[in-house]
């Protein structure tokens, strides 16, 4: 990963993060086991952002390079 991409990461993995954990804590159905769900919603929002943001981070190389 660019250095510009782990800039990226450093701000979508908390917000998606946050996203996944607060659905949990909102769905009905999740929230039943929301002590389980917790932990593995917010790893899951960490590693999602991964490609998310080097898939911004080349977009944004692309754009300042030309």
């Amino acid at each position: 990963m660019s250095k510009l991409a782990v800039i990226v990461w450093c701000v979508a993995a908390p917000t998606l993060m946050g996203i996944f954990v607060l659905t949990v804590l909102v769905v009905p159905s999740l929230a039943a086991k929301e002590n389980m769900m917790i932990l593995p919603a917010a790893i899951a929002g960490a590693v999602v952002a991964a490609p998310i943001s080097y898939y911004i981070a080349r977009h944004i190389r692309a754009l300042t390079s030309s």
